[in-house]
């Protein structure tokens, strides 16, 4: 069947449940697991803004156009703390309003070492399961992207703000991490006026993904490289898919491609 890839949906069960959509039919590929699939690109590529074919990929999923003037591309996503939709400034501000005018969290993230990210209310748990995070903590409770992404700032000197991919892969991860701990650590370097927006919450919620076998090194695989990607799926984790073990494919990274999808 011919599929435009997009971000895999996903819903936390005991593990987490992953599935590929492909109009009004999903996949559920945790069934998959253990069974050989075929994903195989056609050489089309869709814009996933405009819809438009498109030679080349950028961002996640945009033609040259979209990444250059749609909302979903603006430079806050990637760094909130230039958000301006509080001041009502942006490239689409009944976007804005939707999105960026809403609640957010600051919350800590842990994998092999604790990671410090935000997220819109109406992501959570999605944001830490496509990160493939070990477990996660709600910080702080803000009423707009731009203050959370302030906050965010302000512990970069103490948190990394990106996930090790490699690491995460291969499921290194620090036992020792105490994320309430870690929580009360950042309040502590919070200024006064960023304080008022920490929470006193202390549930940590833990995720388990369904890989057969965690390898001790990675192969990343590509569209851009090869075609053809095919093997045993043994597992998923964030957006990525195993295959043969340590071979695996970033699915959000593909945005827009157009495959056959076989199994």
């Amino acid at each position: 069947m011919k599929i435009v890839l997009e971000k895999l949906s996903s819903t936390l069960l005991e593990e987490v449940n992953y599935t590929l959509s492909n109009g009004s039919e999903t996949i559920l590929l945790n069934d998959l697991i253990g069974k050989t699939i075929s994903l195989n690109f056609t050489g089309t590529i869709f814009c996933s803004k405009c819809q438009v074919i498109t030679k080349q990929s950028f961002g996640q999923g945009f033609c040259f156009s979209c990444f250059n003037t749609a909302p979903e591309a603006s430079p806050c996503i990637i760094h909130p703390e230039l958000c301006q939709a509080h001041l009502g400034i942006g490239r689409d501000l009944d976007y804005e309003e939707r999105h960026h005018n809403q609640t957010h969290y600051v919350y800590l993230a842990a994998t092999d070492r604790v990671k410090v990210g935000i997220t819109r209310s109406t992501q959570i748990p999605t944001r830490w399961i496509d990160q493939g995070a070990n477990a996660a903590l709600i910080i702080a409770e803000t009423p707009n992207r731009y203050t959370a992404g302030v906050i965010e700032v302000a512990l970069k000197d103490f948190f990394v703000d990106k996930t090790n991919w490699q690491s995460m892969l291969k499921n290194i991860g620090d036992e020792s991490i105490d994320l309430v701990e870690e929580k009360w650590m950042a309040h502590e370097q919070l200024p006064s006026d960023l304080a008022q927006y920490f929470t006193e919450d202390e549930e940590v919620l833990s995720l388990k993904y369904p890989v057969q076998n965690y390898p001790e090194q990675v192969q990343s695989m590509s569209f851009d490289k090869t075609a053809e990607i095919s093997g045993e799926l043994t597992g998923i984790r964030g957006q990525y898919l195993y295959l043969n073990g340590n071979q695996v494919l970033n699915i959000r990274r593909h945005t827009g491609y157009q495959i056959e999808f076989n199994y």
